[in-house]
């Protein structure tokens, strides 16, 4: 039976039940260990009167001692033990009081024994200090210890811690029983606040497990049957908690689901048929178009070939009439060397005639030249003579024409040095004649090479200038022929572009019926995992 609380007041419910358990148990021990702790310190109190009074009888047995001692030897060491014992008699009478506190019985006994002590220390134990402290009166003091008056304040004291002691003794049984009591009930709580814990928890689970975890496995269980593909089913679990609306919300969306399944298996059915139908037409398209692409590469292979064929002649061509204009430059050169030619041969024989003429004027001149030289001869000849008629005059006029023997020795030396000279020109102009000569005849016969070659050289310019003409003619005529062919290589690349511009479009076409091809057999196996996935759902 689904449950009308939300998840919130079910939870804070459960948790607020627990805390006020928890509280409840912890009051209870709270309580308890309160009791327990009175029922000690009662104990402690009981303990401590006790250890207190046997301190009491301590500190008077150490005065009653001290003094006996003091009264035997007269010793003021001896009164140690006495004061020792009325100082912590004091502080003891003080912790007494307020350890017994305002319980009437115990209180008059403490009283009653410390006005005994105090009476004691007043009339038995400062009289007998006093009267021992005096040579003179110290067997007065023996005497009053003699006479028994402080046994009978101490068996009276005796009595007094007795009765007090009897009634501590008293309370502290009474404490320990009330503290095993305590003890008891304090374990008791315990035990039964943890049991009582236990079974609310318990309970508290029970109905979490009921009202929760029960429908939270059904709505889970439902979850995972939809999981599996199983959309026939609704969930029981329906409500106004939370878990009844998540159950409410699923039962919606399982409903849209199975709408939205037959929805997607009757669309994945009609799209895996139109996909089977693109593939198909894609096939066929992509066959036609793989007729279109062969057709055209045979046509463009044709074309490639009168295009290459057109590109040679015109090369061919181009090249003929390079060679030609080669030829005609040629020519040209050849035409104008050989009118330089001409024109050098006309300078030759113009010059050769010029030199002609020097060597002519050169040899007169040389002519001349023998004739001085002959007149240079007689005269060394006649000096030579003259010399030596001057020396034989010297010689006749002794010491007197020593002077002039000199001067005619010197002229002889000239004469003679002026007559191999001359001797040694006449064969320098000899051989200059010689060369003359020769370079006479060399230059004539130059000169008549030259009208010869001057002759050579006007028919080679004439033969060259008909060479020239014909080559221009060629030139022109294979102009023609190029110019020409260039026009039907423009015409073959213009169809040659054209065939490239069908066969990248019958390409592009080919590509994109391919891609369509697969896309449309991409998209039949994706319409049958469809169609496979929306058969796993049951509606």
């Amino acid at each position: 039976m689904p449950t009308t609380f939300g998840l919130n007041r079910t939870l804070g419910s459960a948790i607020g039940a627990i805390a006020l358990v928890s509280i409840l148990s912890s009051g209870a021990v709270l309580h308890a260990l309160n009791q327990l702790h009175d029922a000690t310190e009662a104990r402690r109190r009981v303990v401590l009167v006790l250890r207190d009074l046997d301190a009491f009888r301590t500190a008077m047995l150490n005065q009653e001692t001290g003094l006996r001692g003091y009264l035997i030897t007269g010793k003021d060491s001896s009164l140690e033990p006495y004061r020792g014992g009325r100082a912590a008699l004091n502080e003891v009478a003080n912790r007494l009081r307020g350890f017994v506190g305002t319980d009437a019985e115990p209180s008059k006994l403490l009283e009653e024994a410390i006005v005994a002590a105090q009476t004691w220390q007043k009339d038995i134990g400062e009289a007998a200090i006093r009267l021992a402290a005096d040579p003179a009166t110290r067997p007065d003091a023996v005497r009053i210890e003699a006479e028994g008056k402080g046994k009978q304040f101490f068996d009276t004291l005796r009595e007094k811690l007795a009765a007090i002691e009897a009634t501590e003794e008293k309370n502290r049984l009474v404490e320990t029983e009330r503290l095993a009591g305590a003890e008891r009930d304090a374990k008791i709580t315990l035990w039964l606040g943890a049991l009582l814990t236990l079974v609310f928890c318990a309970g508290i689970g029970i109905a979490i497990n009921r009202w929760i975890v029960r429908p939270l496995g059904g709505v889970l269980g439902f979850v995972e049957r939809v999981g599996t593909g199983d959309l026939t089913g609704r969930t029981a679990v329906t409500g106004r908690d939370e878990v009844g609306r998540l159950g409410t919300t699923l039962n919606a969306m399982v409903a849209g689901l199975s709408d939205l399944a037959r929805s997607n298996r009757s669309a994945t059915a009609d799209l895996n048929a139109a996909a089977a139908e693109i593939r198909a037409s894609a096939q066929q398209q992509a066959a036609s178009v793989e007729e279109q692409f062969a057709a055209v590469q045979e046509t463009a292979a044709t074309i490639d070939e009168i295009s290459q064929s057109g590109a040679q002649i015109s090369k061919r061509a181009t090249e003929v009439i390079a060679t030609a204009q080669t030829a005609a430059q040629t020519a040209r050169s050849g035409l104008r060397a050989a009118g330089d030619t001409a024109k050098a041969m006309d300078a030759i024989r113009e010059q050769g005639e010029a030199v002609a003429g020097n060597i002519v004027a050169l040899s007169e001149k040389t002519q001349a030249i023998g004739e001085i030289i002959v007149t240079v001869n007689d005269i060394s000849e006649r000096t030579h003579l003259l010399a030596l008629n001057a020396a034989i005059e010297a010689a006749s006029a002794g010491e007197q024409g020593l002077s002039f023997t000199v001067v005619a020795s010197e002229m002889k030396l000239l004469a003679d040095q002026a007559k191999g000279a001359t001797a040694q020109v006449r064969g320098i102009l000899g051989e200059i004649q010689r060369g003359i000569n020769t370079s006479v005849m060399l230059t004539e016969e130059a000169v008549k090479r030259a009208a010869a070659g001057k002759t050579r050289t006007d028919a080679t310019v004439r033969t060259i200038e008909e060479m020239a003409a014909r080559v221009e003619e060629s030139v022109h005529t294979f102009q023609q022929i190029v110019a020409s062919t260039n026009q039907q290589l423009l015409g073959i690349e213009q169809v040659t572009g054209a065939l490239h511009n069908i066969r990248q479009a019958s390409q592009q076409t080919a590509a994109g019926t391919r891609e369509v091809e697969t896309a449309s057999a991409n998209l039949t196996e994706l319409a049958g995992e469809l169609l496979a996935r929306s058969e796993r759902y049951r509606i």
